[in-house]
């Protein structure tokens, strides 16, 4: 072959080539499982499919939080119901319920937890404590979209004004108490006295517990009439009632300074302390304290709270007892107000989906149905006023007495219930075993409780 013709052929393999490459191949049939690029589904209609990942994965791994409550068996029964409740209207949360934590052992956990991460998402504390837990960094603030602050002040009892701590609302409440007189109908009578006329002054109550306390050949209580028991209810009493009705305030407006050791309060703590250093109707430390005493029928009158009644309902169901509002003094009556109340911790807040959960279920527990159930389990009535003004859990033979208490009730603020519980206590320590002046007592429990204030007050 000649040079020019091998030229002329390479050079038509060339363009052949040049022109294989410029045209593209024929599209290959799409799938049918595919769309075209430019026919997908637009963000919007594509989201739900994106959506259904999660959603399948919630169902199947639910979210976890815990409620953490101390050991008190009606309240743990009460609670464990709720749960149930809750669970099934809410598929997909889980409440695990530690409630085998001791009441004495219960803060200690509390603060080992919380600051590590750990533990509860929800808790139960006694509303007292709320400033400490506040301070301690253990509580969040409820959020003012799901717990608007003036719908929580119309629907609640007033006394949950605590539960609001410099603006904000941390913590809300299932159920309310106030005290009364508990007394035990049969002693009564076998005193000779009227079980259908009990205490309704405090000079009745003094008189009658007199009458009812039984001592055996030795100078030992087979019945004691009135024991005066500051680690139960009885600091509460003094405080917000005897100092009341004989006169005094216990507190300034503002809660800075302690006047419950005024002139009026003196002559409360003598009242108090007389049932011990001159009537000699009892004493605390018999029978495993005042409050079992009364459950094993040693004790005719006894100063508790309405969340006994579930506490005589399961463990002294055939007690023959009846209730009363607290005997007066010149006509005036008062009451202590106090709850237990539930917060959220830290521990939820760092996670929204746990967060989330846990407000659900803060709000189911607080609901008027939960108040409902709360009182026919424990014997506290309903923190919602539309659940607490029930007829007839006014006209109820025992119940009654606390519901109508609700309307005078004192719920004192505190900086640390426990050491102002402490300081009363030490002071009737001091009087009874060693053998200090009784204003002196006071004067010093006042004090310290004083440092309590200024301390707390000075760092806000």
């Amino acid at each position: 072959m000649s040079h020019r013709k091998y030229f002329w052929l390479l050079s038509i393999l060339m363009v052949a080539a040049l022109l294989l490459t410029a045209c593209p191949a024929p599209a290959q049939p799409a799938a049918p499982a595919e769309q075209p690029q430019e026919e997908a589904a637009p963000a919007e209609e594509a989201a739900p499919a994106e959506e259904a990942a999660p959603a399948a994965e919630a169902e199947a791994e639910p979210i976890t939080i815990e409620y953490w409550q101390y050991n008190f068996g009606a309240r743990v029964d009460a609670m464990n119901q709720l749960i149930e409740k809750f669970e099934a209207e809410n598929p997909g949360i889980k409440v695990v319920h530690n409630a085998d934590i001791p009441y004495a052992e219960f803060r200690d956990k509390i603060a080992a937890s919380v600051p590590a991460g750990v533990g509860p998402d929800v808790a139960t504390l006694f509303y007292g404590w709320q400033a400490a837990w506040i301070d301690a960094g253990y509580l969040v603030p409820l959020p003012e979209d799901e717990f608007p602050p003036e719908e929580t002040l119309a629907q609640f009892s007033p006394m949950v004004q605590a539960s609001f701590f410099e603006g904000k609302l941390w913590t809300l409440p299932t159920a309310v108490r106030t005290l009364a007189l508990f007394y035990n109908k049969d002693l009564m009578e076998a005193a000779g006295l009227d079980p259908e006329s009990p205490p309704q002054t405090l000079d009745e109550l003094a008189d009658m517990a007199v009458k009812c306390t039984q001592k055996d050949a030795d100078g030992n209580f087979e019945v004691e009439g009135f024991v005066v028991d500051l680690a139960a209810q009885d600091h509460h009493w003094f405080r917000e009632v005897l100092v009341r009705q004989f006169g005094g305030v216990p507190f300034s407006d503002d809660y800075t300074q302690v006047l419950w050791n005024g002139p009026e309060g003196k002559e409360a703590w003598r009242y108090l302390l007389s049932f011990k250093t001159e009537l000699d109707t009892g004493d605390r430390d018999l029978f495993d304290g005042s409050t079992n005493a009364f459950l094993a029928n040693k004790v005719c009158f006894h100063v508790d709270g309405s969340f006994r009644l579930g506490t005589i309902a399961k463990n002294a169901p055939d007690m023959n007892f009846g209730v009363v509002e607290l005997p007066t003094r010149n006509g005036i009556k008062s009451t202590f107000g106090s709850y237990w109340t539930h917060g959220i911790t830290k521990k939820a807040a760092a996670d929204p989906a746990r967060m989330e959960a846990a407000v659900k279920f803060l709000k189911f527990i607080t609901s008027p149905e939960a108040g409902a159930l709360w009182v026919k389990i424990v014997g506290e009535l309903p923190a919602q006023l539309e659940a607490g003004s029930d007829p007839e859990l006014l006209a109820d033979p025992k119940l009654g007495a606390f519901a109508r208490g609700l309307e005078y009730a004192h719920a004192t603020f505190f900086v640390d219930e426990s050491q102002q519980r402490q300081a009363l206590i030490d002071a009737y320590d001091a009087v009874v075993l060693a053998g200090e002046e009784p204003d002196t007592a006071l004067d010093i429990a006042a004090e310290t409780v004083q440092e309590l204030l200024d301390e707390f007050w000075a760092s806000r």
